[in-house]
């Protein structure tokens, strides 16, 4: 337990750093507005670090919005294998495997922004925890800022009180639950944005999409069990950082939506009301070679094509005489015969 407790300590002391060197960053500035110990400067110092980590972790959520368009665009090849290798366990899972290598796919990669959120996630809950149960800080977070973070004011109560332990206040909990429910419909509101408007239909059937179905009920589900003993100032963490995931996929499923869906239908349809050509669909993703739309292109440009005439092959002049004499002699020969009758 010793050395399990060393390594936890080895991984969760740079994230405390790096948390606690945002946290107070931004209470150092905002505290000059709202006073110190203001409950405002801590909240939204939170908010702040939110949008931090946010913003540094969109080059992985790209990642993930392309994944999750291989993902999407690759389900009828997955369901032909399915019916061809659906005997053979061990050969289907080795097609698939190889399918999504052959197309560059990565099955995991749509859940890696949670899985690097849920590290930064417990290190805030752990320094909130710990200034609001010991007066305890951490990295850069010191004792008495950590004091001043846990009883930081907020509707009668403090960031450290939750739905569950809210002191006595009741409109701690009733400002904790809104909190809670605005967490709950952004997981729900974003998984179910996503299957409704940018998977196509093909996608909405099969394992993939089972699995869609129970994370978009799972998922708040399990948010609004834990938020309720969630502290406010985790609560003001993770609800901003829904709406900024809300948001965010909003944006890449309005101007970049995946083809064959009816978020890209309606892209198509405020283009032309726009004046602007259609976008083209990607085809490589569902091809078995990606040069082949290319190849058919121009093949179908060839065959609008004219058809030439074929030249005569160039022939010597003495190829040319003999060629020459042939009929020549032939028609002497015929006429010599017709003499001679």
């Amino acid at each position: 337990m010793h050395f399990l407790s060393e390594i936890g300590s080895f991984i969760m002391t740079p994230l405390y750093y790096l948390v606690s060197v945002v946290l107070v960053g931004f209470h150092d500035v905002l505290g000059k507005v709202f006073g110190s110990g203001s409950g405002w400067a801590w909240g939204l110092s939170v908010v702040g670090l939110t949008l931090v980590i946010r913003a540094a972790l969109i080059p992985l959520f790209v990642k993930q919005i392309k994944s999750s368009r291989n993902m999407q665009l690759l389900q009828p090849k997955v369901k032909e294998l399915q019916k061809k290798y659906g005997h053979d366990r061990e050969r289907l899972a080795q097609e698939t495997m190889a399918l999504y290598k052959e197309t560059g796919t990565n099955p995991f990669a749509s859940c890696l922004p949670l899985l690097i959120q849920m590290p930064i996630f417990w290190a805030l809950f752990r320094l909130i925890d710990h200034a609001a149960k010991n007066n305890q800080g951490h990295g850069v977070l010191t004792d008495k800022l950590a004091v001043s973070f846990a009883n930081a004011p907020f509707f009668g109560g403090s960031l450290k009180n939750s739905f569950t332990s809210n002191g006595g206040h009741t409109s701690v909990q009733i400002a904790a639950a809104i909190l809670v429910v605005a967490m709950i419909v952004t997981t729900f509101t974003t998984q179910r944005q996503l299957m409704a408007k940018n998977m196509p239909s093909d996608a909405l059937t099969g394992q993939y999409a089972q699995q869609q179905k129970m994370l978009l009920y799972v998922l708040p589900l399990v948010f609004g069990v834990g938020g309720i003993a969630f502290p406010i100032g985790v609560l003001f963490y993770w609800t901003t950082s829904n709406v900024w995931t809300m948001g965010q996929q909003f944006y890449v499923i309005r101007n970049n939506p995946a083809p064959g869906t009816p978020a890209f239908e309606a892209k198509q349809k405020r283009d032309r009301a726009k004046g602007k050509p259609p976008p083209v669909e990607a085809t490589a993703a569902t091809s078995d070679d990606p040069v082949a739309p290319a190849a058919g292109a121009g093949q179908a440009a060839t065959d609008r094509r004219p058809a030439q005439r074929q030249q005569p092959r160039k022939q010597s002049r003495q190829q040319r005489r003999q060629t020459g004499a042939k009929p020549e002699s032939g028609a002497g020969d015929q006429k010599k015969q017709g003499d001679s009758k």
